[in-house]
Order: C-alpha cells, then structure tokens, then sequence
C-alpha cells in the first residue's frame, strides 16, 4: 500500500532534484522512494549482521582443549 509523504526542502534542491529525475526519465518522488528503500534495506542487512556477529561471539570459538598448565609453557 503507498502512501504520499510531504517534504520540506530547499527551493533550489527541488529544481536541481527535477532536472536529474528528468535527466533519467523519472520522477522525483520515484528517486526519493528508491532512495528510501535502499537505505531501509541497508539498515536491516546490518541489523542482521550484527546480530549474526554477536551470536557467534557469544557462542564463541573452539580453539583447542583445555589450556596447558603454565609450568609445562614455560618448561626451558
């Protein structure tokens, strides 16, 4: 479902935002939308990129057994 969203902005970005929409055979509000979407997109792949980070942080790594007794490292 779309819904119209109304902007603030300055008189001579919305010039300058017609000409490149036109200059691409769109719309302004259609590059807004792009815009939007792919920034919302972004957030979300991080979003589960950082959880899935976390995740494995927590569940942490296995390197090896248990660690040597500090004598048997620092046998000479």
């Amino acid at each position: 479902m779309r819904q119209n969203l109304t902007l603030s902005l300055d008189k001579e970005l919305i010039r300058k935002a017609r000409v490149l929409a036109a200059e691409r055979s769109t719309s302004v509000s259609q590059m807004l939308a792009k815009v939007l979407e792919g920034m919302v997109e972004d957030a979300g792949r991080y979003d589960r990129a950082k959880r899935s980070a976390i995740d494995r942080l927590c569940a942490g790594f296995h390197l090896g057994g248990p660690p040597a007794p500090r004598d048997e490292l620092h046998k000479r």
